[in-house]
């Protein structure tokens, strides 16, 4: 809070500081790699905190609150099982190319309807970007969990890379920061809606790639091996000329200092 220091989750309990506050940051260690701002200590709290079955007259009331609020006509519906139906809006941030079919035309209504699944209707396979912070909206039930929403997200964009790829996130805004928390699998998106409200302010989702660590480079396929690698060479010639750079300036100053030393005493 003091300095502004800012780190990883997990290496959070290995930072040493002299930190004038008299509770260190000590905050458990967490599979899901968050990145966390300052104030560890309280965003860590607020971050894991885990909201307490809901009854299905609170649902109904929830229900009822959150829906006074919509503005998009985008209402939840409450069914007679005490399940519910809603929307949810999931914003695409991957920095890494997708692959998809090559050579098929876009999904229609018709093959929606009738669950045709175009890419199996050819092997040839070929890799691109997704815009950028590209948004989609998706109908969903208080049972699907996030595995499905993943899975349902790339079937709309015919990406056929493994869902083990990606990771669905929680996007929150407290006291000016902006937190990311991976959410499991089997945790239910509609739910946190239901529960933070329609304000995407408050709660928003984004799908990215699942940073676990180590990189299994047998599950990307050859047009995005191949974009690495152009990427990577790319990096690198930019690396080379910013150090060529830096010591081309230092050659000029010690040239310019050596020529204005010259002739003078000592």
């Amino acid at each position: 809070a003091d300095c502004r220091y800012t780190c990883h989750q997990e290496c959070c309990s290995l930072v040493q500081l002299d930190c004038p506050r008299p509770e260190p940051c000590q905050s458990p260690l967490s599979p899901q790699g968050t990145l966390l701002p300052p104030f560890c200590l309280n965003v860590t709290q607020t971050v894991e905190e885990k909201p307490e079955p809901l009854t299905i007259q609170e649902i109904k009331e929830k229900i009822e609150k959150y829906n006074a609020k919509v503005t998009n006509c985008l209402l939840m519906k409450l069914n007679d099982d005490g399940t519910y139906t809603g929307f949810i809006k999931v914003h695409l941030k991957l920095r890494r190319p997708v692959t998809v079919p090559a050579g098929i035309r876009p999904q229609s209504i018709y093959d929606a309807l009738k669950e045709v699944n175009l890419a199996d209707m050819t092997d040839k396979r070929t890799s691109f970007y997704l815009p950028l912070d590209a948004i989609k909206q998706l109908h969903i039930s208080s049972t699907t969990t996030v595995s499905e929403v993943i899975r349902g997200l790339l079937k709309k964009f015919m990406v056929v890379d493994n869902p083990q790829k990606f990771a669905l996130f929680k996007e929150m805004r407290k006291d000016g920061q902006v937190l990311f928390q991976k959410l499991l699998l089997t945790e239910y998106p509609l739910y946190l809606r239901l529960l933070a409200g329609p304000d995407t302010d408050v709660l928003s989702f984004v799908l990215k790639e699942n940073e676990t660590g180590e990189v299994e480079w047998d599950a990307f396929s050859i047009p995005e091996l191949q974009n690495f690698l152009m990427i990577l060479d790319k990096e690198e010639k930019e690396k080379i000329q910013q150090v060529q750079r830096k010591y081309e300036k230092f050659k000029q100053r010690l040239q310019q200092t050596l020529k204005e030393a010259r002739g003078k005493p000592g």
